[in-house]
């Protein structure tokens, strides 16, 4: 009987926050899923965990980038730890969620995120590699739902 339930349940699938989750348990491993959880846990409202952690998951797939910053976040007071990459990165999406929603929601959220995250024409994008930031995010938050 076990086995059907949790057969059942993998055959409908994980939800969007589950699967999350697991694609950063794949990239980053055991110990960082527990900072990835504790990010979302902290940073991002519970009645938008289900919407806004794939996003977040998204970005640290999309950015790749290297210890001390996985998700991209080059701001001096985020320390070069895992869990500060994600905090501030999930942080920075709840905030931007809200600011896009009292703004009454005009347009996609995750290009007016894009325009805050990784914008085009940045200082820091020499190469101008901001512009693909936003399509690459749309990839793998469909990859997580």
């Amino acid at each position: 009987m076990r086995f059907l339930i949790v057969s059942v349940f993998i055959l409908c699938g994980l939800s969007a926050q589950s699967a999350a989750i697991s694609a950063i348990g794949r990239k980053d491993g055991k110990i960082c899923v527990q900072a990835f959880k504790d990010a979302i846990q902290t940073n991002i409202r519970k009645e938008h965990a289900k919407i806004l952690a794939p996003i977040v998951a998204a970005i640290r797939y999309s950015e790749n980038g290297g210890k001390g910053r996985e998700y991209g976040i080059l701001h001096p007071r985020c320390k070069p730890t895992y869990r500060s990459q994600a905090g501030w990165c999930a942080a920075t999406v709840q905030k931007n969620f809200d600011r896009w929603t009292k703004a009454g929601r005009h347009g996609a959220f995750l290009e007016f995120l894009g325009r805050v995250y990784c914008p085009v024409g940045a200082d820091n994008d020499p190469t101008g590699l901001n512009k693909h930031w936003v399509k690459n995010v749309k990839y793998y938050v469909t990859r997580f739902k």
